[in-house]
């Protein structure tokens, strides 16, 4: 017996390896096999990691980029573990997205700086959301991934109404009163959009859930509500307004114009009658109706960015100037009066002038950058992902939450374009999201979980 266990192993026999200790990591991983959505939960609450100074150019990766590229290897190391394959519509939906920006970067001006524009495309668009059909198994899962959503957006609009509160926020109007979170200035739309995000889940959640459910809601909904005004965010305003309309009107057209009626009225008692916010949400929501006619310095100056962006269009209309070349052309088609720059302020990142290196609309974005061919890739996502929701629509009459929640963000998704493009820590949370509404519009109707 010592003889044999002496004897060195013969040639082509390997020695059998010990098995890694992993001491308490092993009920974790076990658990995160069974459930791979709690990476997609970690990924969610990675976004409100706060970044700290950074360059005003942004393009810096983010503690959620590191944490979504982990989940995307281990969901589909899972999938192919376990022989799990994405919906068959998979393919038809977010393959010309790929095929078009793969063909406008090496139609690019400048390729070598258009491939960082590319994989960020491929991230956002496609992987993540991809990674997250493939860890959706069954409703549990959706309320996972809605409940981090919703608990980081109730983290950060605390701490967005706490700076508003005592004067630590990003300055607006010469006044460090802006709710910015944990973003900091230099993301100063990103804590409205999460707080719009966290909003789209309690309305998801009320209209698929009890009345007591519905009942339950109203305190966080009144934080979340709280923290966009704060945020001072117009955009996200009438993006989060169009949603939970279009939402309400599937629900019930009663139910729409109470909210209506009832939001109104709040507004009234609390700008009106105890001043809340008068000054600054005030001018904020008056300044979106003189948008057209008298316009601020800038809304002015994002009027002049998009005409930049479709007279780039124009001079390259087929393919663009390629993913992240905007900026490098923005000088040459831009009007004298366009201002070089947006300047913010607050405690970590001090007074910083911003340049402008988009034109703050998606839509232009990708047709200045990637022409009609990447327009036209996006809008086969987009449609296939909306054609798909419709097609399923009986799961929200089965009040499943998933379904609501992918409606109201691809409605707020396809307004907020207009008046923002993707940026910041919150676009993996777009990621995300997309991917919920691809489980609910690419699986066939049975096979919907």
């Amino acid at each position: 017996m010592t003889t044999a266990l002496l004897r060195p192993p013969r040639p082509g026999h390997a020695r059998a390896r010990r098995p890694v200790p992993l001491g308490p990591l092993r009920p974790l991983l076990r658990r995160l096999g069974r459930r791979p959505s709690w990476l997609v939960a970690a990924t969610v609450l990675a976004t409100a990691v706060p970044p700290g100074p950074r360059s005003p150019e942004g393009g810096d990766p983010t503690v959620a980029d590191a944490v979504s590229a982990v989940l995307v290897v281990a969901v589909v190391t899972l999938a192919v573990v376990r022989r799990r394959a994405l919906p068959s519509r998979a393919p038809l939906a977010f393959g010309p997205l790929v095929v078009a920006a793969g063909v406008a970067t090496l139609a690019s001006q400048d390729v070598a700086a258009s491939l960082p524009g590319f994989v960020r495309t491929v991230q956002i668009f496609v992987l993540v959301p991809l990674a997250v059909v493939l860890a959706v198994r069954d409703r549990r899962d959706v309320a996972v991934i809605g409940g981090s959503v919703l608990v980081t957006a109730l983290g950060e609009a605390l701490f967005g109404l706490w700076q508003s509160a005592s004067g630590h926020g990003a300055s607006y109007g010469g006044q460090p009163v802006r709710a910015v979170g944990t973003f900091g200035s230099l993301d100063v739309m990103a804590l409205s959009t999460l707080a719009s995000f966290g909003v789209l889940v309690l309305v998801a959640f009320a209209l698929a859930g009890s009345r007591r459910v519905r009942w339950a809601a109203v305190p966080a909904l009144a934080v979340l509500l709280a923290a966009l005004a704060a945020g001072l965010s117009r955009g996200t305003w009438i993006a989060l307004a169009a949603a939970v309309a279009v939402l309400l009107l599937l629900w019930d057209r009663r139910a729409l114009i109470a909210a209506a009626v009832g939001s109104v009225a709040l507004a009234v008692v609390l700008v009106g009658g105890f001043g809340v916010g008068a000054d600054l949400v005030g001018q904020r929501l008056r300044s979106i109706a003189s948008s057209v006619d008298a316009p601020d310095r800038s809304v002015s100056d994002r009027y002049g960015l998009w005409g930049t962006a479709r007279d780039i269009w124009a001079a390259h209309p087929v393919t663009g100037v390629g993913p992240k070349n905007f900026a490098a052309f923005r000088d040459t088609y831009a009007p004298l009066d366009l201002s070089s720059g947006a300047e913010t302020a607050d405690e970590v990142n001090g007074y910083v002038r911003q340049p402008l290196l988009s034109p703050h609309d998606e839509y232009l974005l990708l047709l200045s950058e990637q022409g009609l061919l990447g327009l036209g890739g996006f809008a086969v996502l987009g449609g296939a992902l909306a054609r798909g929701l419709w097609r399923n629509r009986e799961l929200g009459r089965t009040v499943d939450a998933g379904w609501w929640l992918s409606a109201g963000f691809l409605a707020w998704l396809l307004v907020d374009f207009v008046y923002s493009d993707l940026g910041g820590p919150t676009s993996v949370l777009v990621g995300v999201l997309l991917g919920v509404v691809a489980v609910r519009a690419l699986n066939p109707p049975g096979e919907s979980r």
